[in-house]
């Protein structure tokens, strides 16, 4: 069945009307008009979340928006559920529209000027700290299950998202640097005092952030998990590791956040490079020559904070 068929079955439950597809990688991503008014219906990937992965995520995210949290609020089919199952088992969800243009696109330099991007970054380091508060303060219930961006999901023997020295295009020297790293991370990991740790975003990309004026919003918590708090603030360096305003940018996201140190932030964009190697080898081509970036970069970077 074509994703464009499945959508519609989808819509129905909700009253919804497809209206373009936004996006078809992890998850397909479509806009959609409902008599709730703009939303975003998503099929999520068989076979990556659970059922009651997916439900954990709803859960928390609607208590984010309910305490004030920008970040999209799922919406109930017209049964009143907030998912439906498809017959060859897909599982599908809705959540409201939010407003906003992304931070930026992977790969492509910012184009704003530096005080902007001073400006945004201070913002988003707020907006991560305003993040993890509200979520501190909640109870999760019993059943609440995500994958684990901790020690072992970064820097164990099968990481969450693969085994990142075992990609086939490394050389062997490159394996080597990417093993010698792994260890300097776990070796830093280990050695943080009372880690802050809880259910965190995973995946604070420029694509994952919306602007609309002076507001940002945060979307898209198919990756969230249970992890460092600190690795949401290295995500959203990972991508800006060559803009001429990194440190500008690195240093107002760290003042707006309000408690981490250079050093540690630093370690956590190693952190996220690394994983981010693991993550392509099944997914992009091999030929793609974004793999041989995302290797010399993950070196160059633990050659500078390890």
């Amino acid at each position: 069945m074509r994703v464009e068929e499945e959508a519609a079955l989808a819509a129905a439950h909700w009253g919804g009307r497809l209206t373009r597809l936004i996006k078809n990688r992890e998850n397909a991503v479509f806009d959609m008009a409902t008599p709730m008014g703009r939303a975003a219906l998503r099929l999520h990937r068989v076979g990556y979340q659970s059922a009651a992965a997916i439900r954990s995520e709803l859960w928390w995210v609607s208590a984010l928006a309910a305490a004030g949290i920008p970040v999209p609020m799922p919406l109930p089919t017209l049964a009143g559920e907030t998912m439906v199952t498809l017959p060859h088992g897909r599982i599908c969800t809705a959540i409201a529209w939010v407003e906003g243009e992304p931070l930026g696109e992977a790969g492509v330099a910012f184009t704003a000027p530096r005080e902007t991007q001073i400006a945004r970054h201070h913002a988003l380091g707020q907006l991560l700290a305003r993040v993890h508060a509200a979520t501190s303060a909640l109870t999760l219930p019993d059943w609440f299950t995500r994958a684990r961006w901790d020690r072992d999901g970064l820097t164990g023997e099968n990481p969450f998202w693969g085994r990142f020295w075992e990609h086939p295009l490394l050389q062997p020297a490159e394996a080597a640097a990417l093993l010698a790293a792994r260890d300097a991370l776990r070796s830093f990991l280990d050695a943080q005092p009372n880690p802050d740790t809880g259910p965190i975003h995973a995946d604070v990309l420029r694509e994952n952030v919306l602007v609309d004026g002076p507001h940002l919003s945060l979307i898209d918590f198919d990756d969230s998990g249970i992890g460092y708090r600190l690795y949401d603030l290295g995500t959203a360096l990972s991508q800006n590791l060559d803009e001429p305003h990194y440190i500008d940018m690195r240093d107002a996201l760290i003042t707006g956040y309000g408690s981490a140190t250079v050093k540690q932030v630093e370690m956590f964009v190693l952190a996220r490079m690394l994983v981010s190697i693991g993550w392509a080898a099944p997914r992009i081509p091999l030929d793609d020559p974004v793999h041989r970036r995302r290797i010399a970069t993950a070196m160059r970077w633990a050659a500078r904070v390890t």
